[in-house]
């Protein structure tokens, strides 16, 4: 799919006329979807072949994150975004614990770089931290906003580690970049944990 293709995400066509092809842009698989979490700009849909992503645990780290996870047979959606000043040091700075890897990506923006956790550093725990609700509510409200429910369910569908327990931490987010959802993303967000299997504690 070329350039053309991302008119199936419902993007506006020439939206990235100011972008040039050496400019550096990353992939973003999480919580980078939503809009709300950064001011990273212009940020275009995209897709990456190849990838998949899974919970994993590191040192360090209370709680389990996302990280890409290449697969032959996976794709995933994202968006793609420009690296503020051409600088990657902030950027690298929040995503702390990952390392960037040049890709091609499917949409407005050919080249990209994706961050993914070494899998050297990843731990398994005997009994796992959980994953923050508070997170996930961030991730999946991204895909809802940006692909619609077809695209969020394919965000839980290309997502491994769901065995993982799940943290019921609404009332009181412990994810710093934590958003306000709506009854029907709340709604939609427990009903794809119940169908992944998923396992929510107090």
């Amino acid at each position: 799919m070329g350039v053309a293709g991302l008119g199936g995400f419902g993007h506006p066509m020439g939206a990235g006329k100011g972008a040039r092809m050496s400019d550096p842009y990353f992939f973003g698989y999480g919580s980078l979807v939503n809009r709300a979490t950064h001011v990273y700009a212009p940020a275009y849909r995209a897709r990456l072949l190849g990838w998949r992503r899974a919970w994993v645990h590191t040192d360090g780290r209370g709680a389990p994150f996302l990280t890409g996870v290449r697969d032959a047979s996976s794709a995933i959606d994202g968006l793609v975004a420009l690296v503020p000043g051409s600088n990657w040091a902030a950027l690298d700075l929040r995503e702390e614990g990952y390392v960037r890897h040049p890709v091609a990506v499917e949409g407005e923006v050919r080249a990209a770089q994706v961050y993914a956790v070494p899998p050297q550093t990843v731990v398994v725990q005997e009994q796992p931290a959980p994953i923050l609700l508070s997170y996930l509510d961030v991730v999946a409200q991204g895909y809802l906003r940006e692909f619609g429910q077809a695209g969020a369910a394919d965000f839980f569908a290309t997502t491994d580690g769901w065995e993982t327990p799940v943290r019921d931490d609404r009332a009181a987010p412990l994810y710093p970049r934590a958003q306000v959802l709506a009854a029907e993303e709340t709604a939609f967000v427990d009903a794809m944990l119940r169908r992944v299997g998923g396992r929510v504690v107090a």
